[in-house]
């Protein structure tokens, strides 16, 4: 699930599709490190992919359809995002990426991420 980051995100951006969600994030920044949530419900751990950078996370993921009624009926309402997910966020100082950590928990992902300052303490 966690990743260090490889030399380039951009290299290969096929992940990258016309129809693809935005995830909403709260980014949280404590004396030691800075905490990064987001409500993903209906994801498992194995369909998120996170690369962290000592400035940058990327968030990405996959939502499946729970069925195929949409197929069978006509849609009155759609307003919940099927299919892939992404959302990078630039930090608001440098972190160490080897010491990141991740949990996905009822729903919320939580990333923990240690400030590079505080980590010589």
């Amino acid at each position: 699930m966690l990743q260090q980051q490889p030399e380039d995100i951009f290299d290969s951006l096929d992940w990258l599709g016309e129809h693809e969600g935005q995830l909403s994030v709260d980014v949280i920044e404590s004396h030691r490190e800075i905490i990064i949530r987001a409500a993903i419900a209906g994801i498992r751990s194995e369909d998120l992919d996170i690369t962290v950078t000592p400035d940058t996370v990327t968030i990405r993921g996959m939502r499946h359809h729970p069925c195929q009624e949409k197929d069978e009926g006509t849609v009155h309402i759609q307003e919940c995002h099927w299919g892939g997910f992404s959302r990078s966020v630039v930090l608001p100082c440098t972190i160490h990426p080897e010491k990141a950590d991740a949990l996905l928990q009822n729903g919320i992902l939580t990333i923990l991420l240690l400030k590079a300052e505080m980590s010589s303490n």
